[in-house]
């Protein structure tokens, strides 16, 4: 055999080699609760105006992921302290600033007050709601405000639990946003009976990712959301999911 052919099988080895031993890149968990109509399950697959923007930007990316529902506090939880681990939709605080890589917004999301629709409220301002027990869910960002803001806040673990309580006189408001309080409601058959008495902040929601995740994942994840944003994309699919953020929701 000619040295120049040995050089070249030498080359082409040393090639395959390098191949093999490349790394492949891991697989991105992303954790996320159901709320309807951002996230939630439709015959095995995860949808919703926020999921399938997050869809989107991981197929952009060219990342390999996988997305699994779970209550809130486990969901942020993982993607705090797991590696390779991202969580929508979260919102950005002091807290958990350093703790992720923010990519978004991906929605948005009003904090709102509710109370029970056979009482009066006179409700301008926080201030008008202190001394009245509000409940709230573990992990969520909107009792933990209030919390810090000397609200008395009693959180529970299941906020389908909230509505209960309220018409049971066990808390006196609920805290919540316009989207999921109307499936919550739609669920535990009290819509019509739990009504908004205050928005008291407007927020803006984001896939969050552990902040040991690479920048170059991360980068491209950036990169995925503003091609969507320039093309159209990202509010096609906002539109997609209009009917359910505007339809009436039937008890079940």
């Amino acid at each position: 055999m000619s040295a120049s052919r040995r050089v070249i099988r030498h080359l082409a080895f040393a090639g395959a080699v390098a191949a093999l031993c490349a790394p492949v890149a891991a697989t991105i968990t992303i954790t996320a609760e159901t709320t309807v109509p951002a996230v939630m399950l439709e015959k095995g697959r995860v949808t919703g105006h926020a999921a399938e923007k997050v869809h989107e930007i991981m197929r952009r990316a060219g990342l390999p992921y996988t997305i699994a529902l779970m209550p809130w506090k486990r969901a942020i939880t993982l993607a705090h302290t797991n590696p390779n681990t991202c969580v929508f939709m979260t919102t950005r605080s002091l807290e958990r600033e350093t703790w992720f890589h923010w990519i978004g917004p991906i929605s948005q999301a009003d904090w709102v007050l509710y109370g029970r629709a056979d009482r009066q409220y006179n409700i301008r301002s926080l201030d008008d709601a202190r001394g009245l027990r509000i409940g709230a869910y573990n992990g969520d960002v909107r009792g933990e405000f209030l919390r810090e803001h000397g609200l008395n806040v009693e959180f529970v673990q299941n906020d389908d639990s909230n509505p209960r309580k309220l018409m049971l006189d066990r808390i006196d408001l609920w805290v919540n946003s316009t989207r999921s309080s109307r499936a919550v409601l739609a669920r535990v058959g009290l819509t019509g009976k739990i009504v908004p008495v205050h928005t008291y902040r407007m927020v803006k929601l984001y896939l969050a990712c552990n902040a040991a995740t690479p920048d170059a994942d991360v980068a491209r994840m950036h990169a995925a959301l503003r091609s969507m944003e320039a093309d159209g994309s990202y509010k096609a699919i906002e539109q997609r999911f209009e009917y359910l953020q505007t339809a009436p929701l039937v008890n079940p």
